[in-house]
């Protein structure tokens, strides 16, 4: 059978064979552990918007949610008793909670609560729900912690809402300051109360968008207004001696890094911040972090147009970092997937995983974030669904999450993604693999098998320890259930992601 060549260097987005394939017919996998790609640094996922009320949820409901979530610990039977994120985005709210029905966001759980008081004084008791989340991550081992805005404190704003106007910025230049030192007391405020550091601060979201329909708390901002704002953040940190890093600029979608797309002033942002000769540049700001997020919505279907975007983007980047800070499934991606009505299953796990493969793999993202940890909606968002309860309720675990947990529970801050060939493939898109290797020599191998029979392979990894390999497999059967691995074979079950575990000699 014809060797399949990778894509891109040190990307591996290959194939098994059809469905007639024999099980007999093994796939051989090759990984060097010389050759290596980006440094992971963490996979997360965020609080907003039903952490407010879940936070306060009676504490075994709690506990539950926070264990799936942060956990790395197992049973005695060897099984992962959570996914272990190991970064949590922390919602700022602008404070449309308490402007109630006035607020213009008649989704009561899409609006945020803020520090911010009228007299211009702080409450750390406010998000509270959204604070035992954050010492709930802590306490389960999570280091990194980001605080987003979606909107400035209302008391900014330039219509005194959580959402804009005609798409026009919310915030006005004037302001520009006033929110910088908001950001500064919130960060140290948090830590007080909570004894949480929040290592970045994501100040704007989404800025192509309109955000004037009231759906939830958002601003738009061109790049420019970004530019002028971000200096004003590095200042007030800088000046407070914060640690800090600013993390721009999480675009509603890949392209508007490396193209105009459809708003000139809001896209190419790769080179208007980071472009020495642009007049939005902010790349030697001292708190401007080192990197670039976007969003995968939009990009991911069908395949080969989201191979292409990623393609562009990685030839982009130039040698810059890049996150992919938000995604779920949304709209009808080209007929592939429906983002309308939950799916607790295996459909949109796979789905889920393949995204994560092209944007590790191809785009070569250093960090993968999804959107809602908890969802009460009707809507393939949430790692965990929930009744809309705000005060109880039984919070229901996803294979999404479980196989988000095949690479965050095992690919730790600080792994390096390493070069990984496959051969003996056919033509259909069914099966994916990359790997990675942890600061601790351990050796992590994701495998996701979209189709609807078994694949066999032989790994192959000089360096690999002989008898040192386990596997945990998320499908319709179970969730990173532990398994052994005879010799350097395994066989990786249909409809099924697997992530096989191995310790590096040293």
């Amino acid at each position: 059978m014809k060797k399949i060549f990778c894509l891109l260097p040190l990307c591996l987005a290959l194939h098994t064979a059809s469905s007639q394939q024999s099980n007999s017919n093994i796939i051989q996998v090759n990984i060097d552990l010389q050759k290596t790609a980006q440094t992971i640094r963490n996979f997360a996922a965020s609080d907003a918007w039903a952490g407010q009320f879940t936070g306060n949820w009676p504490d075994s409901k709690r506990n539950q949610i926070a264990d799936w979530l942060f956990s790395t610990d197992t049973t005695a039977g060897g099984q992962p008793k959570g996914i272990g994120l190991s970064m949590w985005r922390f919602n700022i709210g602008a404070g449309s909670a308490e402007q109630g029905n006035n607020s213009g966001i008649k989704d009561e759980w899409r609006r945020a609560e803020s520090f911010l008081q009228e007299n211009n004084t702080y409450n750390w008791k406010k998000q509270s729900g959204q604070l035992w989340f954050l010492q709930a991550a802590k306490q389960r081992g999570v280091t990194q912690f980001l605080g987003f805005l979606n909107s400035p404190p209302v008391a900014y704003t330039l219509n005194g809402k959580a959402f804009a106007d005609k798409g026009l910025s919310n915030l006005p230049q004037k302001n520009y300051t006033a929110v910088a030192l908001f950001l500064k007391d919130v960060i140290q405020g948090i830590h007080s109360a909570t004894g949480v550091q929040l290592n970045y601060i994501s100040p704007v979201n989404e800025p192509q968008w309109d955000w004037s329909d009231g759906g939830q708390e958002g601003c738009p901002y061109n790049n420019e207004q970004i530019a002028g704002f971000t200096k004003a953040i590095s200042k007030t940190f800088s000046e407070a001696k914060l640690p800090t890093k600013i993390l721009v600029t999480e675009a509603g979608k890949i392209n508007y890094l490396y193209a105009p797309e459809d708003k000139p002033d809001r896209g190419s942002q790769i080179n208007a911040f980071f472009a020495p000769h642009s007049a939005a540049y902010i790349g030697n700001l001292p708190n401007v972090y080192k990197g670039i997020a976007a969003h995968s919505y939009f990009t991911t279907s069908p395949e080969d147009t989201a191979i292409a975007i990623r393609k562009r983007l990685h030839t982009a980047l130039n040698g810059l970092e890049f996150w992919q800070s938000e995604y779920c499934i949304l709209g009808d991606n080209a007929g592939e997937i429906n983002g309308s009505g939950a799916d607790l299953g295996m459909d949109a796990a796979l789905y889920m995983a393949r995204v994560i493969h092209s944007d590790l793999t191809i785009a070569n993202a250093a960090a993968w974030q999804w959107w809602l940890a908890i969802s009460p909606y009707n809507y393939k968002d949430g790692l965990i669904y929930i009744d809309k309860n705000k005060t109880d309720g039984q919070p229901r675990d996803s294979k999404m999450m479980w196989v988000l947990g095949n690479y965050s529970r095992f690919i730790r801050p600080g792994a390096k993604r390493v070069q990984a060939d496959m051969s003996n493939g056919a033509a259909s898109r069914d099966l994916y693999l990359s790997a990675y290797k942890n600061k601790d020599n351990t050796l992590r191998i994701v495998v996701i098998n979209n189709g609807s029979t078994a694949a066999t392979a032989n790994i192959h990894c000089k360096g690999l320890k002989p008898g040192s390999m386990r596997s945990y497999t998320t499908s319709a059967a179970g969730n990173l259930q532990p398994g052994d691995v005879p010799g350097n074979t395994v066989v990786i079950p249909p409809r099924s992601v697997v992530t096989l575990t191995g310790n590096i000699k040293q």
